[in-house]
């Protein structure tokens, strides 16, 4: 992932009293952010939807969504691993867990109305690191898809 997210992990995450469920919910909350980012362009509505996943599922702090949505937009142009985030995932989520992050992931990315290649690339590579069958991310990926704008308008 990119460096500051990297060090708000450390501090904020991996250096917490312990509350690994929070630790948890604050690497996924990363992937998702690491999508809105991955295309360069920002929309809104992208970022509506990560404040929306990120409070209703996993109950961040507007200061932590905020925090992490802030490091990600400025630090974009790094390019490092997602292994740190993925292996907390994949240690903690079970396979319906991982199934519902990859769809979140999706659901970011269709949020502008519009399925940039890398957005998907990233998808696809999170969804390998995470395990998830190739069945999985297509039903996860029709799934997001009645959650973006044209879908939601008739």
């Amino acid at each position: 992932m990119i460096d500051r997210i990297k060090q708000f992990f450390t501090a904020e995450i991996v250096n917490q009293s312990g509350n690994s469920e929070h630790q948890q919910q604050l690497a996924a909350a990363s992937l998702m952010v690491e999508i809105m980012v991955i295309d360069r362009q920002v929309e809104n509505a992208e970022r509506n939807v990560i404040q929306q996943l990120l409070q209703k599922q996993f109950e961040l702090s507007d200061g932590e969504i905020e925090q992490l949505i802030e490091l990600a937009h400025q630090e974009v142009e790094e390019a490092t691993s997602l292994f740190q985030f993925t292996r907390l995932v994949n240690d903690h989520f079970n396979t319906e867990e991982k199934v519902g992050l990859v769809e979140n992931l999706w659901r970011v990315a269709y949020a502008d109305d519009h399925l940039d290649k890398h957005e998907e690339a990233m998808i696809r590579r999170i969804a390998d690191l995470l395990y998830v069958s190739h069945s999985d991310f297509i039903r996860a990926k029709h799934a997001a898809k009645k959650y973006s704008p044209s879908k939601r308008q008739h």
